[in-house]
């Protein structure tokens, strides 16, 4: 028996028979290919390449032509011999362009249809008119009407105005912009409370806000922290009020006539303490007496029904006790023709937007409404657009902008070392300064601190009553204390005099939230200070729009917030930032905020099947 050879010279044999090679040196010969002929064979490979992508590219004009164009011949390709590597590699450049510009039309498509989802309820319409379907297409009619030399003025004036004071408005016959208090005809005692205030003229949301409201048009007002957006509505509400007054006054038990809903307690009483203070020159110059009623929690319900028992011309409430008192038929909105909602998007934010509808459906008639805020994005717009009547919206900056007269300062600290570095942020600017917190422990922790350094400060957060709150906020906006820490009730919208310095504590988890902390300072065309901790506990889609917002209030971005980047700054048509929460470092495929929203709704449904599924 003969010897067997090796498996793999077998292998080796009829592998070679199957390729029809009879030797061994034929397996390690390759042909030999001239310069001249490789350089020709890789421009053909290239001609074909930018063949290809000119077919792709062309692939959504025509799907036949495509098809047809998919046939290259050896003519289309010879074409190309002549074309330089340079000319070659700026048309793969253009190709690559186009691509990315269909990549971010169809981004943008995507979040057009995730804005229609999120905007489709109509969250500011009642109950009973959606279930009636009671449409409202003409504006409530005023008797007020801007001065005949104003009306005079063509259209290009008007709107030159407008331009050097960067108002952007947008609605059907917009009435012109006035730019002194006498234009807008209100009472000798009105303006000379104002004078008393050191407002001798209007701010730029004032000028086209409030002869838009005195004309009876709703409106959507959007402008950074500090411009003067509560006078808006509270000078014309009490004018309306003093009409009605005049022409037949209140009776017991009547009213309220205009309705101003806050989102915290606080807002509620500086509102209308306002009001009060007109209303006080008013009936000092000799006018009738104009009532208004404050209605929150925390406080004894009979103050605010002694005023509506004499006839109530202004109520002023936060949504729960508003809600509370409609519930039990304490009073009534069946004469009600007015209502502005005072930081809106915060409400509906809070969790108020059920309240708020059911609000809505006590109303007996049409209403001229009226939303404010500074931070007021896209989707707000679309729920209050979808209910108001032909409503003109006035932007005075963008929305969600921080103001120009706040310095921002990021400084990277500790988590450890965030209450002793702030003795040291103190020392920055003089008295008064407001620190803020995002947890009710760290208000109470960092208030305890500095007592124990000898440093006058209260606090406020939503879990103290409401006696010692008011307290706490008067003792500091009468400057008897130096510093008010304070979690985000304090954030929006109150105003307090000569505030240099703002602390951020920690940074918000919202963006908007932290626009409204600085914008306690550098109020009415004043300076300020905001000082912001951060550190690697902070989320990082919140450090991308804080950089953006740095960014776009050309302040100075720290290296570390530098090094970071987005998806706007990879696409530079993607650079209007989110449209759901206003955050510039963010889109809304990816927003936080919208997915923790639908994250709770989807709890709270999960909830809800389970207890309707029980046993009991």
């Amino acid at each position: 028996m003969s010897k067997e050879e090796p498996a793999i010279k077998r292998y080796r044999k009829e592998h070679e028979e199957e390729k029809g090679i009879e030797s061994e040196e034929d397996d390690t010969y390759t042909p030999y290919i001239p310069v001249k002929e490789r350089k020709k064979q890789q421009l053909l490979k290239l001609g074909r390449l930018v063949q290809l992508s000119n077919e792709a590219s062309n692939l959504a004009k025509s799907s036949s032509e495509n098809e047809h164009d998919s046939d290259l011949n050896q003519e289309d390709l010879g074409r190309k011999y002549n074309i330089s590597l340079l000319d070659q590699h700026t048309e793969l450049k253009k190709i690559a362009e186009s691509k990315k510009v269909s990549a971010v039309e169809k981004q943008l498509k995507e979040e057009e249809k995730i804005l229609e989802i999120v905007a489709e309820k109509k969250a500011l319409m009642g109950v009973a008119e959606l279930a009636k379907g009671v449409q409202y297409e003409k504006p409530i009619k005023t008797s007020w009407t801007p001065p005949r030399y104003v009306l005079s003025k063509p259209d290009y004036v008007h709107d030159a105005i407008r331009h050097r004071m960067k108002i952007l408005a947008e609605g059907e016959n917009i009435p012109p912009p006035l730019k002194t208090f006498k234009d807008m005809k209100f009472p000798k005692p009105i303006i000379l409370g104002l004078e008393r205030k050191g407002i001798k003229r209007p701010t730029p949301i004032q000028v086209q806000g409030i002869p838009t409201i005195l004309s009876g048009r709703d409106l959507i007002g959007i402008a950074f922290t500090g411009s003067g957006k509560t006078l808006v509505f509270v000078l014309p509400i009490i004018m309306f009020c003093l009409e009605q007054e005049v022409r037949l006054p209140f009776v017991p038990n009547e009213g309220p006539y205009g309705l101003i809903i806050c989102p915290s307690r606080e807002l509620a009483k500086q509102t209308f303490d306002i009001i009060r203070y007109y209303c006080g020159h008013l009936q000092q110059a000799g006018f009738p007496e104009i009532r208004s009623a404050l209605a929150i929690g925390g406080t004894p319900v009979n103050e605010t029904m002694s005023v509506v028992n004499h006839g109530c011309h202004i109520l002023v409430a936060t949504p729960g006790r508003l809600m509370d008192m409609l519930d039990k038929k304490m009073i009534n909105l069946a004469i009600c023709r007015y209502l502005c909602m005072d930081e809106a998007d915060r409400m509906i934010d809070m969790g108020f937007e059920e309240d708020i509808r059911t609000i809505f459906s006590y109303f007996k008639g049409q209403r001229q409404t009226l939303l404010f805020s500074a931070t007021m994005p896209k989707k707000i717009q679309n729920f209050a657009k979808s209910a108001l009547v032909k409503p003109i919206t006035i932007n005075v900056g963008r929305a969600g902008a921080a103001s120009i007269n706040v310095t921002q300062d990021i400084e990277y600290v500790k988590q450890e070392a965030k209450v002793v570095h702030l003795l040291d942020c103190l020392q920055k600017t003089a008295p008064p300064v407001l620190i803020f917190a995002e947890k009710k422990q760290d208000v109470d922790q960092i208030h305890e601190y500095l007592l124990l350094k000898g440093v006058e400060a209260v606090a406020i957060h939503g879990g103290k009553d409401q006696e010692e709150r008011s307290r706490a906020v008067e003792q500091f906006r009468s400057q008897e204390k130096d510093v008010l820490v304070a979690s985000d009730v304090a954030s929006k919208g109150l105003d307090f005099a000569d505030v240099q310095h703002v602390i951020n504590y920690d940074m918000p988890d919202d963006i908007e939230n932290y626009v409204h902390r600085i914008g306690r300072t550098g109020r009415s065309n004043t300076k300020g200070r905001a000082t912001t901790f951060v550190n690697k506990s902070t989320e990082h889609y919140v450090l991308l729009d804080l950089k953006h917002l740095l960014i776009e209030a050309k302040q100075v971005v720290p290296p570390f917030l530098l090094e970071l980047c987005s998806e706007t700054e990879k696409n530079p048509e993607l650079s209007d930032g989110c449209a759901y929460c206003g955050g510039l470092g963010h889109r809304i495929t990816e927003c936080p905020k919208l997915e923790a929203i639908q994250n709770k709704q989807a709890s709270n449904m999960r909830k809800r099947d389970f207890l309707s599924n029980a046993d009991y």
